[in-house]
């Protein structure tokens, strides 16, 4: 796991710690001290501790004219003992909304699985977004089912094309415009 690194092509544009809006503003990276691991798996020193033992995040992108946040995760989504989505709406979301931010892209393609707790935590993010989205990018097919037999899915803007975005090719800007329009297509999970 050490070897999977978050998203860096957008740093030309974007970097959380250089952010001063930004929950991880002034954070230091080492790129030789491993300190962060999920269970006995070391990964790379650019993810970002949110509190949580098992799941971390990589803020790759914030524009807050657009109102709209790239987050990459990687880990275990653990609610049911880390409560993994309090630390993460805590610690980072509620910073972000109160920049302003009310369009999120989650890319989940290095969430190994999810334990689900209650939804409260889910229920008062997608109420304070009002008219924004929470899109759920490229998450594996057994998370996606662990979402939806807990109904946590609901709480997230989801369409099977949102699973097949090639989102590394494209710009932050491209991106968005590509969410919003795959969001308007009704296919939805069954």
């Amino acid at each position: 796991m050490v070897d999977i690194e978050p998203h860096y092509a957008w740093r030309n544009i974007y970097v959380s710690s250089k952010d001063e809006k930004s929950p991880l503003f002034e954070r230091d990276y080492s790129e030789l001290d491993l300190e962060n691991k999920i269970y006995d798996h070391f990964i790379h020193p650019q993810w970002d501790h949110i509190g949580s033992t098992t799941l971390y995040i990589k803020i790759i992108f914030v524009d807050y004219d657009t109102q709209f946040a790239c987050i990459e995760l990687i880990g275990e989504w653990n609610d049911c003992i880390n409560n993994d989505i309090m630390h993460f709406k805590r610690n980072i979301l509620d910073d972000l909304m109160f920049h302003g931010i009310n369009k999120f892209a989650l890319i989940g393609e290095n969430i190994l699985n999810f334990h689900a707790s209650d939804d409260s935590y889910y229920e008062e993010w997608k109420e304070e977004i009002e008219d924004g989205w929470i899109a759920i990018v490229n998450f594996q097919n057994h998370v996606l089912r662990e979402f939806e037999s807990e109904n946590i899915l609901d709480y997230f803007n989801w369409n099977e094309d949102l699973n097949f975005v090639a989102w590394r090719t494209y710009n932050p800007e491209q991106l968005q415009a590509v969410l919003s329009n795959l969001l308007e297509i009704p296919h939805w999970i069954s």
